[in-house]
């Protein structure tokens, strides 16, 4: 695949445009924010497009119309699409593996957090952006091309104690209806309501945007049910996506014969 020639999506791209929750809204928050990049098979008229961010992608088109080496831009990334494409992913990367996900929507309310004393939640601002680019939180920037443009965006909350980061909430996706909601809690602070205190305020903010926030994780990940549960989501689906491996070196081999 190559990179779309233009700022703006190929025509195509409208597939993923739809207003949904969860990782469909990764299309969205592209096009609305520049963060992450367009993929077709060629340039004029194409038949395969793919939209990556943040470590995530979606895919669609019609999978005889592109070979598993032409898929290597989407090595090592969690991708989303019609179980079509599983065939030709599966040829293009050493391994990939199917995931077991559950998507909730935001619908009721959050069981009141009980936060240890001497802790500040609030709204991140631009002063946390070098609190964020710490190693433990790189995962909340990875969708806004790091912890600067995450932290002037204001997409998000802080929990803090003596100026040392707890937790972190924020909008990983931002879509024209929904906004996919992600949260770390630093390894030894957990289990004290920080990550619901973040995530308490995070989607309040998204209903005064009018939009509503979704949640997604692993089928096997119960503490990120749990919070999700007590934060106020609630489950809308269940669904696949696949973790690919790096490019299969036997892909190679066969497209150089």
């Amino acid at each position: 695949m190559i990179p779309h020639p233009s700022h703006r999506p190929p025509a195509s791209a409208r597939v993923f445009l739809s207003g949904a929750p969860g990782t469909a809204a990764l299309a969205e928050h592209v096009l609305s924010t520049g963060h992450g990049r367009w993929w077709t098979d060629r340039a004029d008229r194409p038949r395969v497009v793919a939209v990556t961010c943040g470590g995530h992608a979606l895919l669609a088109g019609d999978p005889s119309a592109i070979t598993p080496d032409e898929l290597s831009p989407l090595a090592r990334h969690r991708i989303e699409t019609p179980g079509r494409f599983v065939p030709v992913l599966g040829a293009a990367f050493e391994r990939l593996v199917p995931c077991e996900r559950m998507l909730y929507v935001h619908r009721g309310p959050a069981i009141a957090p009980r936060l240890p004393r001497g802790v500040t939640v609030r709204r991140i601002t631009p002063e946390d952006a070098s609190a964020l680019a710490a190693p433990a939180m790189a995962l909340i920037h990875e969708s806004w091309d790091g912890p600067g443009t995450l932290a002037a965006s204001g997409l998000g909350w802080i929990a803090t104690r003596r100026g040392r980061v707890l937790a972190v909430a924020c909008s990983r996706f931002v879509g024209s209806r929904y906004e996919d909601v992600v949260c770390v809690t630093a390894p030894d602070e957990r289990r004290q309501h920080l990550a619901l205190a973040c995530v308490t305020g995070l989607t309040a903010d998204i209903a005064a945007r009018g939009h509503r926030a979704g949640w997604g994780c692993s089928h096997d990940n119960r503490p990120s049910r749990l919070l999700a549960w007590t934060a106020g989501f609630r489950l809308t689906r269940e669904y696949v996506h696949h973790v690919a491996g790096p490019v299969s070196q036997a892909s190679k081999v066969t497209e150089a014969a």
